[in-house]
């Protein structure tokens, strides 16, 4: 097939009309040059522009590894591969990263896919334990390398770039045009697609309205909880400076009786982590408490507000927070919560637009999905048709009373309707899905 049916079949399967003007100049760059930095801001789809280019760079022929992507969080790494697999490309990916099985890891390694993405922990763990073959890896792309530099990981990058000789195409992407290349890549000239604006270290862009709303207590606890009631029931970052603050914030708000709330931060279990994301997603949690690890590189589409209970210390991380609403041609807000004396940072360099509603307002309302967990998935041959069949044939569901369905290698997470959950369960207690028993219970 030619490059450009290619290119539409791939679309069609994300269902993406068109490729937006970064991701058409990315293609073309890494197509064509031998070293390239990529530079969007989040939530631009740096994803697919990379991705894209990849595959016109493998070979059908050669039955190892030819791609390996590095990226700085389990999340990215998920993300990526998620988004691969929606291409439809034929070529098969792996992820490889902290807190997975390493025995399944070894086990899919066993049959090399042609795109290996990981994290550098995880990919230097495997370089030790000779799981794949380096000799056919003739692409190699740094995701958020900037990221994974600040997160210690610049002893395993550079352990595992010494040991790729045969590499004839460098891809180094980043959210911010303010990093520096490191030296262990070997680039010094590359081809630079920048689509980062000055204007993107603003506090506000066309689409995104910042706004200050103020506290009269120090611990804004109160005024966080008036604020989600003023906001209402929209998909909701809340983003907190360090790990122990998100917890005490996520308490604030049980503790008020918002129940569709969770925190997220880097002290979790991974799987923790990840049914925390896919409540998110699936619109089970409504209000997410999160450290900086959610700012940059997580799939967490359609959020409508970002709050600021901390400001952060740097003015990167305020852009990347903001970047996580506003997205894909939506509107989105950006709330600073701030105590009456507490002074903005010099970052901002323009009094935001002062937000007041001192009228009582009720409580947000409870969301109306439960995510419901079932121990088997990809790998056990269930299909996201063969869940839905049986939740509507015997769990006697309506279709409307299904959402959004998450299949991994062992296990689905399933959003369903919150008053149909009991009589689900009940029903499809004993039932099996393809002849095989499934453990079907509630996500904790």
């Amino acid at each position: 097939m030619e490059i450009n049916d290619v290119v539409k079949n791939i679309l069609s399967n994300l269902g993406i009309e068109q490729l937006n003007p970064m991701q058409d100049a990315a293609f073309k760059s890494i197509h064509e040059e031998a070293e390239v930095l990529l530079l969007a801001p989040t939530g631009s789809g740096k994803t697919l522009a990379f991705l894209l280019p990849v595959l016109f760079q493998l070979k059908a022929d050669i039955p190892t590894v030819q791609c390996l992507i590095l990226s700085p969080s389990r999340e990215l790494a998920i993300q990526i591969e998620s988004v691969w697999k929606k291409m439809g490309t034929g070529f098969k990916i792996n992820a490889c990263y902290g807190g997975h099985s390493m025995a399944t890891e070894i086990q899919n390694l066993s049959s090399p896919p042609a795109v290996l993405v990981g994290t550098p922990g995880r990919i230097f763990d495997h370089l030790m334990r000779r799981t794949f073959e380096l000799d056919t890896i003739q692409t190699l792309v740094l995701d958020e390398f900037d990221k994974s530099l600040a997160m210690g990981f610049h002893d395993q990058m550079s352990f595992i770039m010494e040991r790729l000789g045969r590499l004839n195409k460098k891809v180094l992407v980043s959210a911010t045009s303010r990093t520096k290349i490191p030296e262990f890549t070997g680039i010094e000239r590359p081809r630079v697609v920048n689509f980062t604006k000055d204007e993107e270290l603003e506090p506000s862009t066309d689409r995104l309205a910042v706004k200050m709303v103020v506290s009269e207590s120090k611990d804004k606890a109160d005024r966080l909880v008036e604020l989600l009631s003023f906001v209402g029931a929209e998909q909701t970052l809340i983003f907190c400076n360090h790990r122990d603050a998100t917890e005490r914030a996520f308490e604030i708000l049980q503790d008020a009786g918002i129940e569709s709330s969770a925190f997220f931060h880097g002290g979790m279990d991974q799987l923790d982590r990840e049914k925390t994301l896919i409540k998110f997603r699936n619109g089970t949690v409504t209000y997410l408490v999160a450290s900086d690890l959610a700012a940059r590189g997580l799939d967490i589409p359609d959020v409508r507000h970002v709050i600021h209970y901390h400001l952060p210390l740097k003015q990167e991380d305020f852009v990347h927070r903001n970047g996580r609403t506003a997205r894909q041609a939506a509107d989105g807000t950006a709330y600073l919560l701030m105590h009456r004396n507490e002074q903005l940072p010099d970052y901002i360099n323009e009094d935001p637009e002062l937000l007041d509603f001192s009228m009582a307002l009720p409580l947000p309302p409870v969301s109306e999905w439960e995510t419901i967990y079932i121990s088997g998935g990809k790998k056990d041959k269930l299909s996201k048709i063969d869940i839905v069949g049986c939740f509507i044939q015997k769990g006697k569901l309506a279709k409307e009373d299904v959402g959004k369905i998450e299949l991994m290698d062992f296990m689905a997470f399933v959003a369903v309707k919150k008053d149909k959950v009991a009589d689900l369960l009940r029903l499809v207690k004993q039932e099996k899905i393809k002849g095989k028993k499934y453990k079907i219970e509630l996500t904790r």
